[in-house]
């Protein structure tokens, strides 16, 4: 998550102003939506230049390690005692594939990967909830430091922790029937 300009409303005859920083931190989220319950399960790992310059490690090795974690999150969320077969549509990113995701899977053997054809976000549904996200928590504001866009991020995430049919309308492409 970094933080985005969108359109927005101002008052007649003043441009809205949103500063920005030649800052290359970035906040990823991963997140698992339960297209049953509304139940949202997220993760977030923070790639700071700085650390990033000092490392030897890739970009996708980190987000490796980082999407293995979050398996094992979900897994832990979702025990195999109790859920026989969890499936993961996920796309075809480099992080997705790989050594530690292999380690992830073998240790949580109810995963399953569904994969979804390259270059089809339109097909996945938590692309929907993404950019409901980055609205919430990032458009036209400019954060001090990755603490703060950290801060917003995961009280948003709590925000729609909160109101799972809210996700379920979001994700399932419904819209609410009034009372007749």
């Amino acid at each position: 998550m970094v933080p985005t300009l969108a359109a927005t409303l101002g008052v007649k005859g003043h441009r809205p102003v949103v500063g920005t920083r030649d800052c290359k931190d970035v906040l990823y989220v991963f997140a698992v939506l339960n297209l049953i319950s509304g139940a949202l399960h997220a993760n977030t790992a923070e790639s700071l230049q700085a650390a990033n310059r000092k490392s030897k490690e890739s970009k996708t090795r980190r987000m490796q390690r980082a999407f293995a974690a979050h398996l094992r999150h979900v897994g832990r969320a979702y025990p195999q005692q109790t859920f026989r077969r969890v499936v993961l549509t996920i796309g075809n990113a480099p992080w997705h594939r790989g050594k530690p995701i292999d380690e992830a899977l073998a240790e949580n053997p109810h995963l399953e990967f569904y994969r979804l054809p390259s270059y089809s976000p339109n097909l996945n549904v938590i692309e929907r909830f993404w950019k409901k996200l980055r609205r919430r928590a990032t458009h036209n504001r400019l954060f001090d430091t990755i603490a703060d866009l950290r801060a917003s991020g995961r009280a948003s995430l709590c925000y729609f922790q909160t109101l799972r049919e809210k996700v379920l309308t979001l994700i399932k492409g419904r819209t609410r029937k009034s009372p007749k």
